[in-house]
């Protein structure tokens, strides 16, 4: 799975927006997500995906959410 699938799973799952840091540790305790140094996703790493893709996320009021 790519960052950026785990990152839609945990907020659709969540049904609502998340935080930064929230989303990069329900994608660490679930394991949907492993980076090639096996270090954990961390919420800067969640932050510049999210700003890769503006027609998916959403940023308001310091939370995440998805526009599909």
């Amino acid at each position: 799975m790519k960052i950026e699938e785990a990152i839609i799973y945990v907020i659709a799952k969540r049904n609502g927006g998340m935080t930064t840091d929230q989303i990069a540790e329900a994608i660490n305790r679930s394991g949907l997500y492993m980076r090639k140094d096996n270090q954990p996703v961390t919420g800067k790493q969640v932050y510049a995906v999210v700003s890769r893709f503006p027609a998916i996320f959403t940023k308001e009021a310091g939370r995440i959410m998805l526009l599909i």
